[in-house]
């Protein structure tokens, strides 16, 4: 199938050097177009989340090691060349298609993941990164998805990482509804600590960049909105700190809660679920100071997943039933230019010799002129369909030499 996955993951590759992959989007776009140039690939999509940076490519001229060490030299990150994976092709389809199941993830059965492979093959489709390869492929994963999910219910009831992060609270601090609670962002990972929270009924504060952004977020998923300012000034009258953010650098500095804790004399605990992490990880050398970061919270979320286990061997059976089907759609594939190429051709010699037939005829009104136009049309698509959708069929099935008598007969051109 000419696909390859390189990737890094919570699995593979620490979570300081995964904070070091995170990129907006247009410097995703900048790498991938640069990638595609120097490495000769013909389709790229890039998923990026906080768990993982991961390659889908296709019909890559040069051999992955050098697109490896581009990327090394990129980042800057020699380690890369340790952590990373690399895929090919059905091992490749499995493991995007396991990752759209969301049993490749932190907390197995989580439903964010699936959103961000559609967002990811949107990007790619509006950036024209990706092609009818990939394409086909990033449907069929996120059909794949919704299938294990709704066939066997891995995501009933499923614990998410802001659920865990706000029940690791609760075993933490005793008497949690009496605390001062603050939620700091406003993306996918604060609205699930906030739905957590407002779900038991703790008040908490919220923030992030920009009051109206806030003040927004506030009305769909509750919180009170508090200036961002306000906030670094005044860390210390909070006893619970949620971060889940995008932000570049730390927001919450060592300096900042020391002078907290100094100014207040309580205790505080700091949970971190930003991509990158946006906590500096001194913070816990303070005394008083409890911090967790996303991938400490992800490992005891594992452990209350175990039950999962039987719903993933059932999913991963769905999976394997998939393969099959999406290999011959990509055989499928190889034929369509030769198929458009016939109908083309064709309709080009139906036009040509009915508008010869026309010129015999003389002076005849539109609406004859109209049932002839139909007729040939029609004619012309009786004779061809059949023997494309037959040539379709088969190369579906993997004869690949129908496909080159086809080519022949027709003098079909590659490089057309």
């Amino acid at each position: 199938m000419n696909f390859t996955l390189l990737g890094w993951n919570f699995r593979s590759t620490p979570l300081e050097i995964r904070d070091r992959l995170s990129l907006t989007e247009q410097e995703q776009l900048e790498l991938i177009q640069q990638i595609n140039a120097r490495c000769g690939i013909q389709e790229s999509v890039l998923l990026s989340t906080c768990n993982r940076t991961e390659f889908y490519l296709y019909n890559m001229e040069r051999p992955a090691e050098e697109l490896l060490e581009l990327l090394q030299k990129r980042w800057g990150i020699p380690e890369l060349l340790e952590t990373h994976y690399l895929l090919k092709d059905e091992e490749a389809v499995f493991h995007l298609f396991r990752v759209a199941s969301s049993l490749d993830s932190m907390v197995v059965g989580e439903e964010q993941i699936l959103g961000q492979i559609k967002n990811s093959i949107t990007f790619a489709r509006n950036s024209k990164t990706s092609g009818e390869h990939l394409n086909t492929l990033f449907d069929k994963a996120i059909r794949v998805g919704t299938r294990v999910r709704n066939s066997t219910g891995i995501s009933k009831g499923s614990i998410s990482i802001g659920s865990m992060a706000v029940k690791l609270a609760e075993e933490n601090v005793d008497d949690m509804k009496s605390k001062q609670i603050l939620l700091i962002g406003t993306g996918e990972a604060a609205a699930l600590v906030a739905k957590s929270l407002n779900k038991r009924g703790y008040q908490f504060s919220l923030s992030s960049r920009t009051m109206e952004r806030s003040t927004s977020f506030s009305k769909t998923v509750g919180g009170n909105p508090i200036d961002f300012n306000e906030i670094l000034s005044n860390f210390g009258k909070y006893d619970i700190v949620f971060v889940a953010t995008t932000a570049p650098y730390f927001l919450v500095t060592h300096e900042r809660i020391k002078t907290a804790l100094n100014q207040e004399n309580h205790g505080m605990m700091i949970l971190d679920l930003s991509n990158p992490r946006t906590v500096d990880e001194k913070v816990a050398e303070l005394s008083g100071v409890k911090l967790m970061n996303i991938d400490q919270i992800a490992e005891i979320v594992e452990k209350n997943m175990r039950s999962r286990i039987g719903q993933k061997t059932s999913a991963e059976q769905i999976i394997k039933e998939e393969l099959p089907v999406l290999e011959a759609s990509m055989k499928r594939l190889e034929a369509e230019p030769v198929v458009k190429d016939v109908f083309k051709n064709v309709d080009s010699l139906r036009i040509k010799e009915l508008q010869k037939a026309l010129n015999m005829l003389g002076d005849i009104d539109d609406t004859k002129k109209k049932i002839i136009d139909e007729l040939s049309k029609a004619i012309v698509e009786s004779i061809v369909t059949t023997p494309m959708n037959n040539l379709r069929k088969h190369t579906e099935q993997g004869n690949t030499e129908l496909l080159d008598a086809v080519e022949k007969l027709f003098e079909y051109k590659k490089d057309n």
